[in-house]
């Protein structure tokens, strides 16, 4: 499965009995990703059986609490596992402040090299991309500095055809350079078989947008237009409106304006306000705008291919 979606936290600024603050887990195209890192995301990997020594990349969208308390604790155990592995940080410069803090007054030095990569929440600009993978960042409007992130393939894997590389023995440890667009050559060099005759045709890049926090503004939209799965923020329910744009949140209804007005194929809603103990009243009325829409439910992995 080429891209893998596993939510970690899908509380706002309150941990709830249940519910956790902002953290996923995103493995897209081999990329080892967290998004957001609140309190016990730590805990939250551990219990979903993922490992931290797997993260090569953290994307942080702004410095409020829920959304950054994990990190230093998570950079900590990297540190104490014997981690060596350079890992790379997105995030504005305030976070960096605040860990830099963390390691001067705990006295610690880190075995791993981080790469810092500040973020600007002014414009949309491209902050990471290689070979097969592209992330956009892209202005949310909060009461900080904060931003959205695009994660979108560079260009479509092909797909396996299973029966025909069945019917011709083919191993599945050449699967990769086949999805890559290469022929198949035998390890012994005297059987070629053409791509096309193993493979699908590729359809298009898998795109995956990450929103929040933010008031609700039609210009993300813009940013998201026509992903295949957008997150977007759900912190109240539409009667809390006034609520909403005084602390530049989002609501139910609003979320599900934001996914049509971006024609987006899916939505997830979460960051849920601790004062809502069944999100189905949240989930209903994002509905009523965005049919298509489900729960960034804690512990659920949503795939693409």
């Amino acid at each position: 499965m080429s891209f893998e979606l596993t939510i970690l936290g899908n509380s706002s600024a309150t941990p709830t009995a249940n519910r956790h603050p902002s953290a996923q887990y995103l493995n897209f195209l081999d990329h080892h990703i967290i998004i957001d890192c609140g309190e016990g995301t730590q805990s939250q990997l551990r219990k979903y059986k993922i490992k931290k020594s797997k993260i090569e990349y953290i994307f942080i969208t702004h410095v409020h609490a829920d959304h950054i308390l994990g990190l230093p604790g998570l950079l900590f155990s990297m540190n104490l596992m014997q981690r060596t592995t350079p890992l790379h940080i997105f995030a504005p410069a305030s976070v960096f402040e605040i860990i830099d803090l963390f390691f001067f007054h705990a006295g610690t030095k880190l075995h791993f090299e981080i790469f810092r990569h500040l973020t600007n929440h002014t414009k949309t600009e491209i902050i990471f991309e290689d070979a097969f993978l592209k992330v956009t960042s892209f202005p949310l409007f909060h009461r900080v500095a904060t931003s959205g992130f695009l994660f979108e393939e560079r260009s479509r894997l092909r797909k396996i055809n299973v029966n025909e590389c069945e019917r011709f023995h083919v191993p599945f440890t050449s699967f990769n350079d086949l999805k890559r667009g290469k022929d198949f050559i035998s390890a012994d060099g005297k059987t070629l078989i053409e791509n096309h005759l193993l493979t699908f045709e590729k359809g298009e890049p898998l795109k995956y947008a990450y929103a929040s926090d933010t008031v609700f503004d039609e210009r993300v939209a813009a940013s998201v237009e026509g992903v295949d799965l957008l997150y977007h923020e759900c912190t109240f329910a539409h009667d809390k409106l006034d609520r909403a744009i005084e602390t530049m949140h989002t609501t139910a209804l609003q979320a599900g304006m934001i996914a049509k007005l971006a024609n987006v194929k899916k939505l997830l809603i979460g960051h849920f306000s601790s004062r809502y103990e069944d999100l189905n009243v949240l989930l209903n009325e994002t509905k009523t705008a965005f049919e298509n829409t489900e729960i960034a439910e804690e512990g659920k992995m949503f795939e693409m291919e």
